[in-house]
């Protein structure tokens, strides 16, 4: 049996270890190393994370450039911070006023929190949950990239690629779609961060709302590219 026919007969909610592998490996000999997440420091991941909600990636860095050169890019700076102005930093991002408050509430949050890092994964995802503003794949992000936790990221982007290959329900809940990732490839950190950066430049380059499939690296064994 090809591997064509074996991604389509996958688990309608989640492939299996195989098919995830295989397509991680057709991305990454495609586009190599994508070194994420682009941030200087865990906190500047954070403020990332939660900028990069209903926006794009070329936005938020804007954002964040702007709260690099006003010296905000701590919590304590931006805890004490008026919430006004801290808006006018993040105007590039999108919903700006709503942004400052989640930043500050997260800044808050880790001000008055110790020894987060001690804490086991469950125990610090559901921390991070309390803060204002985040939600099951921010605190993701924030788990994977700044505090090193092997979860996998499901976004809009893993949805729209796994859904289109024909061998996931996009509609699945996200608990079910991040979990199921998790327990087919193994607890590896460094493979969750890469895989993830891969299908954010995938679908942002290749297979987007309107995709370039005459382009994609992975059409051979697509059910979307096999329609149009």
């Amino acid at each position: 049996m090809g591997k064509e026919s074996a991604w389509r007969q996958a688990s309608p909610v989640i492939p299996g270890r195989e098919v995830l592998e295989a397509i991680y490996r057709q991305l990454f000999d495609y586009y190599g190393p994508q070194h994420w997440w682009p941030a200087q420091t865990p906190f500047e991941v954070m403020v990332g994370a939660v900028l990069t909600q209903n926006t794009a990636w070329t936005h938020v860095e804007r954002a964040i450039e702007n709260l690099r050169r006003a010296d905000l890019l701590d919590p304590a700076a931006i805890s004490s911070v008026k919430q006004p102005a801290l808006a006018e930093y993040l105007k590039p991002a999108g919903y700006f006023n709503v942004k400052a408050k989640r930043l500050q509430a997260l800044s808050q949050f880790l001000l008055n929190r110790s020894g987060l890092e001690q804490l086991e994964t469950a125990e610090l995802k559901q921390q991070l949950l309390s803060i204002h503003g985040i939600g099951p794949e921010t605190a993701d992000d924030i788990l994977l990239y700044a505090f090193q936790r092997p979860v996998f990221v499901i976004d809009a982007y893993t949805r729209r690629l796994f859904g289109r290959l024909g061998v996931m329900d996009e509609k699945a809940s996200y608990e079910v779609l991040s979990s199921g990732f998790e327990r087919a490839l193994r607890a590896d950190t460094q493979l969750f961060n890469e895989y993830h950066a891969l299908i954010v430049v995938h679908a942002k380059d290749v297979c987007r709302t309107k995709p370039s499939c005459e382009t994609c690296c992975l059409r051979q064994c697509c059910d979307y590219s096999d329609n149009r």
